[in-house]
């Protein structure tokens, strides 16, 4: 005869087991699966408050990048003030100096105008005093010699001759 073991037997082994792994686990559960639970309720809590602060930072960041937006368009307004003040400055600045140099032009036209009409009364009072002088000299000359028409004209040829060699121009 054939002894056929049964599958699960009834032994003291299989009780003493049992019992041994009944106090093992009072035993865990008394010493740590309270401290393996608060661990794990303590981390998951950290983990709640590292994405409650990473969103509280993101929202910071965004305020930030929002107002740094709107001062950078302030800034961008305020650079194209700057610029259009100072072209207009500069546009002011390049017709004060036109008008100065047109000024100093002018002035310097009007003295040369002078220049040339002081030179003019000059030139025409030398010219008079030598035509006086020249008249002067002929008239000795005709008193010195009492001359018909064509001796005079003679005369006047010869002194116009001796009274410089100059070329006479207008």
């Amino acid at each position: 005869m054939e002894v056929v073991a049964p599958l699960i037997g009834f032994n003291w082994t299989l009780v003493m087991i049992l019992i041994t792994f009944v106090v093992l686990y009072l035993v865990t559960k008394k010493l740590f699966f309270e401290k393996i639970h608060n661990f794990m309720e303590a981390r998951e809590q950290k983990v709640r408050d590292q994405f409650d602060n990473a969103e509280a930072a993101e929202k910071l960041a965004d305020e930030h990048l929002l107002e740094y937006k709107t001062q950078l368009e302030g800034v961008e307004i305020e650079r194209r003030g700057v610029i259009k003040d100072a072209r207009a400055l500069a546009d002011q600045q390049a017709l004060e100096i036109i008008k100065d140099a047109n000024a100093r032009a002018d002035e310097l036209i009007k003295k040369a105008e002078k220049d040339i009409e002081r030179e003019r009364a000059v030139f025409a009072e030398t010219m008079r005093e030598q035509i006086a002088m020249l008249a002067v000299y002929a008239a000795e000359k005709i008193i010195e010699k009492q001359l018909d028409g064509k001796g005079q004209m003679a005369l006047i040829d010869e002194i116009i001759g001796q009274g410089g060699g100059e070329a006479w121009t207008h």
